[in-house]
């Protein structure tokens, strides 16, 4: 009977093995749908009729007598390989620390109370103490670093071309003005300009919110950037089927300015609108909820984004619901660009929003989030993030860490730059498959 009971038990562990491994294999690749709890806050053939052409490229313009013609650039070669300029990855500049800065920036992330103060009553408050606690549950192979870093600046470039993503999509808060838990860091720009450059890299902006950002203020920051950076080698420009060569700007939280105050800045007839102007662009807006996709056609952007890595978190972010997504985006001439991100986890910074961790499963919840991307036959694909280490989205190489009172995730049993690889290899299978998608 002992020899039985001994059998039933092992029986019975293996199953709660089993059960737990498949309930959490689930929940990470297929999360529930719809909009969280979380806190608000290769070349396509041209379109007709003159419609903008749609190609993610990077350009270089060839003047000659009496015209101007433009060199359609789709990849290159960098020091770290082939690089794809259809593959966009978020990068942040927010970091700092004593030996750059005087002090640790975003490191240091305060502990971000629930919303709900019943709820935020049963979580720890305060914040981070680098460089052995730090507001991430991975830890940098780079350590607590400064942004502000030459070395820093230069590994980041060379990490970037070795995933094979050619634009990095820079945060970017206009002068004198930064988030919650940082300074300014728009001096920081031209160095990340010259560093990509050094790399064959190109530099999107990614515009942030700020208090009092409006249309009025975006229409100032846009010229802002095209005055000073726009003749930058390294600024990432597109080419439209009548031969203009455009900036390309993606705009976060644009829901939160109504789309009659977007269409004054995005439509010909807009009261102060950058379109036919030496300021045009191709400006692309953040969809969360499904009715966005509305609001975005009417504020006249140029398409849509769906930047978080949280499957299932909101609408944009679920993969079932990209097709739908895409089908709409090409009825009214519109890019739709899906993010694919590694994994998701907030709980150094956000301890209460457990419910949205969605774990990496050594790769595959990235590879299956890859796969959703390109089965929607996007023109451009979007990595969230190269070093969002707050929300635990970064490729950027991470390495095993553990302290008196913090034992850090990491890649094992694969290397730093497993999720380097990986991204290059899924680029690189991108643009295969854009090869066949014309025949």
């Amino acid at each position: 009977m002992a020899r039985v009971r001994k059998k039933a038990c092992i029986a019975l562990f293996l199953f709660t093995i089993f059960v737990f491994g498949t309930m959490m294999g689930l929940r990470t690749l297929k999360p529930s749908d719809g909009f969280s709890d979380l806190a608000p806050g290769l070349v396509l053939l041209p379109m007709i009729g003159g419609k903008m052409d749609r190609r993610s490229v990077s350009q270089e313009t060839v003047s000659s007598p009496g015209q101007v013609r433009t060199k359609v650039v789709l990849s290159n070669s960098g020091p770290e390989g082939t690089i794809f300029y259809d593959v966009h990855i978020f990068y942040s500049v927010w970091y700092g620390n004593p030996s750059m800065d005087g002090k640790y920036m975003h490191w240091d992330h305060v502990l971000v109370p629930h919303w709900d103060p019943k709820i935020a009553a049963s979580y720890p408050k305060g914040r981070h103490m680098p460089p052995e606690d730090i507001g991430s549950s991975f830890y940098p192979e780079l350590g607590p670093y400064s942004s502000r870093d030459p070395d820093v600046l230069e590994s980041h470039m060379e990490q970037i071309g070795a995933a094979a993503a050619g634009v990095l999509v820079l945060s970017w808060y206009p002068p004198g003005l930064a988030d919650d838990n940082g300074e300014p860091t728009e001096d920081l720009v031209s160095a990340v300009l010259d560093a990509a450059h050094r790399h064959n890299l190109k530099v999107a902006f990614h515009l942030q919110p700020y208090k009092g950002r409006s249309d009025h203020s975006v229409h100032d920051n846009i010229k802002y950037i095209i005055d000073r950076y726009g003749d930058h080698g390294a600024f990432y420009k597109f080419t439209t089927s009548t031969g203009q060569v455009l900036p390309f700007f993606y705009i976060y939280d644009s829901y939160l300015t109504p789309p009659e105050s977007w269409s004054e800045l995005l439509h010909p007839t807009g009261s102060h609108s950058l379109r036919d102007t030496p300021y045009d662009g191709v400006f692309i807006a953040l969809i969360v909820e499904e009715r966005h996709k509305h609001d975005i056609l009417a504020g006249g952007f140029d398409g849509m984004y769906t930047y978080f890595a949280s499957n299932g978190f909101s609408f944009g972010s679920s993969h079932q619901n990209w097709k739908a997504a895409k089908a709409f985006c090409d009825d009214n001439n519109l890019l739709f660009i899906p993010s694919a991100g590694p994994g998701y986890i907030d709980t150094a910074v956000r301890p209460w929003n457990n419910h949205n961790t969605r774990n990496r499963v050594n790769g595959r919840y990235y590879e299956t989030a890859l796969q959703a991307a390109l089965n929607v036959r996007p023109e451009i694909v979007t990595i969230t993030s190269f070093n969002e280490w707050h929300e635990g989205t970064q490729i950027e190489r991470a390495v095993p860490k553990k302290t008196v009172t913090r034992l850090y995730l990491d890649y094992q049993p694969h290397q730093p730059d497993h999720y380097l690889e990986l991204t290059r290899r899924w680029a690189e299978q991108f643009n295969k498959e854009k090869e066949t998608w014309l025949m």
